[in-house]
């Protein structure tokens, strides 16, 4: 049973930095593609990074680039998202997920089989 737990989350203020991390047990991550999505208050989820399994590829949302960076250390089989320069629109409840082995990064919820629980990041103003 894989089985993703997300950590890190909290309040900080807007242009700020937070670091969030997902430790996945059950199953070696190494070989398959992870992502980070969100879930703003109100509204669906949307995509925000991913990385390609080897670690060579990863994909931003535009509303993030540049200011996010996601990376991955199979050694500790763990996933982890840098958040810079926040602002109030990244408050929002953040999920790691892993897609598709030997997959490059997909931006799409659909091609992700398991989930975390969420933290939840709150950004004030």
């Amino acid at each position: 049973q894989v089985q993703l737990v997300e950590s890190g989350g909290g309040l900080v203020q807007a242009g700020g930095s937070l670091r969030l991390s997902c430790a996945a047990s059950g199953r070696t991550i190494s070989r398959y593609e992870m992502g980070w999505f969100r879930q703003p208050p109100g509204k669906e989820r949307e995509f925000v990074a991913a990385i390609a399994w080897s670690g060579g590829i990863t994909n931003y949302a535009d509303s993030v680039k540049g200011r996010f960076s996601i990376s991955r250390d199979n050694a500790k089989n763990t996933l982890n998202l840098q958040m810079n320069s926040l602002n109030a629109e990244d408050t929002a409840v953040y999920y790691c997920a892993l897609g598709r082995a030997f997959g490059v990064g997909a931006t799409s919820a659909a091609e992700y089989s398991y989930w975390g629980q969420g933290t939840q990041v709150t950004v004030s103003s």
